[in-house]
């Protein structure tokens, strides 16, 4: 399917890694120019690399307002600014009883999470309002619409990230910048592999055991009984940024092999 993306400049942010390196490769192959944004200036330069010369790697911490601001200036100078924004940055934050996480980790989780988002939509957003064309996709989580106790620093930004995302695409849509949301579950990225390396550790057990005990008991609705591959949620990603998608404005996509039972939103 061609997605009419040749030529656009693409940002993505957590572009080094997971899901959004995933839709840097997918920007790349459908002929549209990227910047990857990622915290980690080594494991920008690699996944540059990786990618060819379409690709650009830029460093910055989105926690960061100087930073952010920074980077919106570099690609001003350096390349042009962006026709297509991905926000697919982010950490799990700490786990545990919501009354016993310290307020420094609700600071982690709302600082990389959401308020990475805000700074982000809003240095670059503007532009593509002016020029009358532009698509911004925040990837937020399965955990926005189905909570799980112990993620609950997790579980509220990514829920707030939601709601901001809909909300800002009431204010660009006249402007045909069309905001989404994109809302994995269960994916094979550094960050749920991480996860499931502490689990195999502290259930004395090998990795698969611990991926499928935690299918059984954690994310018993996952109907396809496995993890998503970065690329499932790319090809949404993209689909979403295309002008297949002209008519798709604050909503959100989930890919979730079926995790979130609910069909409320």
């Amino acid at each position: 399917m061609e997605l009419g993306i040749k030529g656009k400049m693409a940002l993505v942010t957590g572009g080094a890694s997971g899901t959004g390196q995933a839709t840097a490769r997918l920007f790349v192959d459908e002929g549209a120019e990227v910047i990857i944004v990622d915290r980690d200036g080594d494991s920008v330069s690699r996944a540059q690399q990786g990618l060819g010369k379409a690709a650009h790697g830029l460093q910055a911490d989105l926690c960061v307002a100087d930073q952010v601001n920074g980077l919106a200036q570099t690609v001003r100078e350096r390349f042009r600014m962006p026709d297509i924004v991905v926000c697919a940055a982010g950490v799990t934050g700490a786990r545990g009883h919501p009354l016993e996480l310290r307020d420094a980790d609700w600071r982690e989780a709302w600082e990389n999470d959401f308020m990475s988002v805000v700074r982000t939509a809003r240095v670059f957003l503007p532009s593509m309002a002016q020029r009358g064309w532009g698509r911004c996709v925040v990837v937020t989580s399965e955990n926005a619409m189905q909570p799980y106790w112990e993620e609950a620093v997790y579980n509220v930004a990514k829920a707030a990230l939601l709601n901001f995302s809909k909300g800002l695409s009431r204010v660009y849509a006249k402007d045909n910048v069309l905001v989404n949301a994109v809302s994995p579950a269960f994916i094979e990225t550094p960050m749920t592999e991480s996860m499931m390396e502490s689990k195999a550790q502290d259930d004395n057990v090998s990795r698969e055991e611990a991926i499928d005990t935690f299918l059984e008991h954690d994310r018993p609705h996952l109907e396809l009984k496995r993890r998503g591959r970065p690329e499932e949620v790319a090809a949404t990603i993209a689909f979403l940024c295309s002008e297949r998608a002209s008519f798709v404005v604050g909503a959100n996509y989930r890919v979730d092999g079926g995790s979130v039972a609910t069909i409320a939103i």
